[in-house]
């Protein structure tokens, strides 16, 4: 298990950028159903940039590859390069972990299982990856990593990440995709009170929803976005984005959803799935 230490000055905020489902590969033309996802993924960067937006870490929840390749996830490394803060990551379905733990591993790129943040806050990432499929399962080790982390953390607030959505989105074909072992996922996180948040991503739209007093949230892909709500494979013509997410020292957190304005990046509607 790898412990992160982010450190911050007492009684100050964490603000995190989440990026998430950049689904990168190695040919810088890769697209994904109408979509360049480099050139979206950069779009995004630079809408980051421009709207001024200040934070103290990246978390990359997954997806960030498409084809496998360690180009791709070289790819994503240069890019976030234009900051200097800590990118802490986790895979997810489409990602290919041996390619991953072997190109993200810089100084600025972490696998974090155990992040403290500050003097207030901790996250616990979890690997929701089932090789193979495109649903999500929680292990018996990671299950036994996140119930050590919740009752060993103390008073600290916790923020839990996973790639895969432990609560319906409210698609049929993108449901049957969540996690599957979610109800034991909730029986553990429900008898810890300090655990504040869930953030995930796999559903490539925004998610912000109160479930056992938890919130959950979900943020835009920088790519291609899934329509809200519907029960068949449908794409959404909003534009890629992120999330940030500012964790306060009571507990509270200040979350807002942003996507790039101007570029317009069209997806093929007639897609039926990918």
């Amino acid at each position: 298990m790898q412990v992160c230490y982010l450190d911050k000055k007492k009684h100050e905020s964490i603000t995190l950028l989440q990026l998430t489902d950049t689904h990168l590969y190695a040919d810088p033309a890769g697209n994904l159903l109408g979509v360049n996802t480099l050139d979206s993924f950069h779009a995004v960067l630079e809408a980051v940039d421009d709207a001024n937006i200040a934070f103290d870490a990246i978390v990359a929840t997954g997806d960030i590859s498409q084809d496998h390749s360690d180009v791709s996830y070289q790819r994503f490394a240069d890019g976030i390069t234009r900051w200097t803060q800590p990118c802490y990551w986790l895979p997810g379905n489409h990602d290919y972990q041996p390619e991953m733990e072997s190109i993200l591993n810089a100084a600025q790129l972490h696998r974090g299982n155990i992040v403290n943040l500050g003097e207030y806050w901790q996250m616990v990432m979890l690997d929701s990856q089932v090789p193979g499929v495109p649903h999500g399962e929680l292990s018996d080790s990671q299950f036994e990593m996140l119930e050590n982390a919740l009752s060993n953390a103390g008073e600290k607030h916790i923020l839990v990440l996973l790639h895969h959505h432990p609560i319906a989105a409210g698609s049929a074909w993108l449901d049957q995709h969540q996690l599957h072992n979610n109800e034991r996922f909730w029986e553990i996180v429900s008898a810890y009170p300090h655990v504040k948040g869930v953030v995930c991503g796999h559903i490539h739209q925004a998610l912000d929803y109160e479930y056992q007093g938890v919130r959950v949230m979900a943020s835009p892909s920088t790519c291609i976005q899934f329509m809200p709500d519907s029960d068949n494979f449908a794409l959404d013509l909003q534009n890629p984005g992120w999330r940030t997410l500012t964790l306060n020292a009571d507990g509270s957190m200040d979350s807002g959803v942003f996507r790039i304005e101007g570029v317009i990046f069209s997806p093929d509607l007639q897609s039926g799935g990918y």
